[in-house]
């Protein structure tokens, strides 16, 4: 008897959880679209997430980038234009302020 009751409420648990984490994959990000942002300092942009990545552009304090997404605690991805290419790349969070949101 133990038992059942046991599997019918590990069942209802995972049944709920499995709806939940669905629920969370149909809800639209609130903001999909780029943020421009502007540097406080000289950052380089990495082709990658860590800080021995190749560098791809070397920004000066006051540029904009365009933040499209913030990759964890560490990085963002980025989007910015010098000498007329456009470059993707990552940058770390302590180039745009407190928290890389300011």
């Amino acid at each position: 008897m133990k038992n059942t009751v046991l599997l019918v409420l590990a069942s209802a648990g995972l049944f709920s959880a499995c709806t939940s984490s669905r629920d969370e994959l149909r809800r639209t990000a609130p903001n999909t679209v780029p943020v421009p942002h502007n540097t406080i300092v000289d950052c380089p942009v990495y082709d990658g997430m860590t800080k021995t990545s190749n560098i791809l552009v070397q920004t000066t304090s006051g540029n904009t980038v365009q933040v499209l997404d913030t990759i964890n605690a560490y990085f963002v991805r980025v989007r910015l234009e010098k000498a007329g290419l456009v470059q993707t790349g990552y940058m770390d969070r302590r180039c745009f302020g407190e928290r890389g949101d300011k």
